[in-house]
């Protein structure tokens, strides 16, 4: 999996593809797992398919990066995937930010 990233000192700006779910999820986390960054921001904006797969995904990453001393934060204006979120209350334990500028500052502020 091509994955576009952004890097921003020592933060990686993920853009996750339109599709983070079933087999493809576990491509996605196994790439994000293996990027040399610890510092990690989600963009779920391009994302249109998110599924409970892409979800649990998304909690194994927060907790493998957290085990090295990192983080994972999300950012998402996208209504849809910000409800699932909500929803789901994968909020609660992931930050979430209204903008991938916000969720890199977040980093060093």
């Amino acid at each position: 999996m091509n994955l576009a990233c952004e890097v921003f000192e020592d933060v990686i700006v993920v853009h996750a593809p339109e599709e983070v779910a079933g087999d493809q999820a576990d491509t996605f986390g196994s790439c994000v797992s293996g990027l040399e960054q610890r510092k990690v921001v989600l963009d779920l904006d391009g994302t249109e398919l998110l599924d409970s797969r892409g979800l649990t995904v998304l909690l194994d990453l927060h907790d493998q990066l957290r085990q090295q001393e990192g983080e994972l934060k999300i950012a998402v204006t996208n209504g849809t995937n910000r409800k699932i979120l909500e929803i789901t209350r994968i909020d609660h334990q992931l930050e979430v930010f209204e903008s991938v500028v916000d969720a890199v500052r977040s980093f060093h502020g």
